[in-house]
């Protein structure tokens, strides 16, 4: 529905006074097709996992290692903390939060780790998606590239389910409902490059090369957007009080530190976190 601007939950948006109608025709569209995309077989799926030792250094920081040795870095997520001024809630100073806060520090000896993972349901949608342009049918064409993008969603879904309760089986004796998913109340999160919590696109281009998503027919362009588009990518979390939230605007002294940390040149950074400072 956010695709055509309607703005509303489901299915409560189907009943909608304002754009009721318009939801229900919209809705109907997107079963036909998703019928005929099923028996036509019009696109294919992959997806690849993997789990890795890790810890956080330098506070902001998470290493995942080639093996249990933790010898040798495989990856480093460079990390970035909340810098908003805070507020006391019921007698507590909210933290400043950063994802590595959810991953045990190197020197606590604690062995932890991190998962990674990258699904696209967008293998194939070329030429389906031509011949509705070639036939001046562009709301099918939108609405092919709507539905592969949900299904893309949904079959991270299913992988971080499948990776909690099997692969990773940190909650094996989860027995969620389907609405109890949608709320997210399982332990664990997902964070995706380039959103509120991590919103560097950077590690895109090492998360891709060490996940070898080259593989499954996915990759990353310079301008760091996944191909195919109908694609999801991100990091497993399992801390039990792991949790999303928005990094919001940092200061010139995190900007600073961490093209210190990097590397890498203070006038790249700004390129690369502009929206954040």
């Amino acid at each position: 529905f956010q695709t055509w601007d309607l703005a509303g939950p489901f299915p409560a948006i189907l009943k909608d006074e304002v754009v009721g109608t318009e939801a229900v025709r919209v809705y109907a569209d997107a079963k036909r097709m998703l019928q005929r995309l099923i028996e036509g077989r019009w696109l294919t799926a992959s997806g690849i996992v993997g789990f890795w030792p890790a810890n956080t250094v330098n506070d902001d920081d998470i290493e995942l290692y080639t093996d249990e040795t933790r010898s040798e870095v495989a990856l480093t997520w460079y990390g970035m903390r909340q810098q908003a001024e805070k507020q006391v809630i019921d007698g507590v100073m909210r933290p400043s939060r950063c994802l590595a806060d959810f991953v045990a520090p190197k020197d606590s000896g604690i062995k932890d780790y991190v998962g990674m993972f990258a699904v696209t349901a967008g293998l194939g949608i070329e030429k389906k998606e031509k011949y509705f342009i070639d036939d001046l049918d562009d709301y099918s064409a939108i609405m092919l590239k709507a539905l592969a993008d949900r299904l893309a969603e949904a079959f991270a879904e299913a992988m971080h389910h499948r990776a909690r309760t099997d692969l990773w089986g940190y909650a094996t004796n989860e027995g969620l409902s389907n609405e109890d998913m949608i709320a997210e109340k399982y332990r664990g999160i997902r964070p995706a490059p380039g959103y509120p919590a991590c919103p560097d696109h950077s590690v895109k281009g090492p998360m891709f090369e060490l996940l070898q998503c080259a593989d499954i027919g996915m990759s990353v362009t310079e301008s760091l957007a996944m191909m195919p588009a109908a694609s999801v990518s991100g990091f497993y979390l399992a801390h039990p009080e792991a949790t999303y939230f928005n990094v919001g605007k940092i200061g010139h002294d995190q900007l600073v530190d961490q093209a210190q940390r990097r590397h890498a040149s203070e006038a790249d950074l700004e390129r690369l976190l502009a929206p954040n400072l």
